[in-house]
């Protein structure tokens, strides 16, 4: 784990930190499907500042002055959690759904692509049970799976 690494509520003055964080992490893990599905980086911001940060608390991860990664959670629900690929593997991802189990100590869930290898592998570790295959809202619409963590 990074020694350096603080995790805060998201301020208006990260926005452009947390887009470009969240399109460039897609992209390196998911390239084929951003090429085939992925949208103009303007949509992505409309997006983000019209739904994601409408219906979602964001905290940040912080590495020294960079913003590293960002979740979004509603209630136990994590919307969105993207660690910058410069910090992968570092534990950031880690702390950050501790951080979620601090907030939410019963129950959290989420949805991920199930073409997304990574994130599945990367929540499972830490406890996730996929509870249910089915598809994505638009604008994906692709195959998705329900994981939840409970606390034992």
């Amino acid at each position: 784990m990074i020694e350096s690494l603080t995790i805060r509520e998201y301020l208006d003055t990260d926005f452009d930190s947390v887009t470009i964080l969240w399109r460039v992490s897609r992209e390196k893990s998911l390239p084929d499907f951003q090429r085939e599905k992925g949208h103009f980086f303007f949509e992505d911001r409309d997006y983000f500042q019209n739904r994601i940060l409408a219906a979602n608390k964001i905290w940040v991860a912080v590495v020294g002055n960079r913003v590293a990664a960002f979740m979004a959670m509603e209630s136990e629900f994590i919307d969105q959690l993207y660690v910058h690929p410069d910090f992968w593997r570092q534990g950031i991802g880690e702390a950050l759904l501790e951080h979620a189990r601090k907030i939410s100590p019963s129950h959290l869930w989420l949805y991920t692509l199930q073409v997304n290898w990574n994130a599945r592998a990367f929540y499972e570790k830490h406890g996730f049970a996929a509870e249910k295959f089915g598809i994505s809202p638009p604008p994906e619409s692709e195959p998705d799976v329900e994981y939840h963590w409970r606390k034992s």
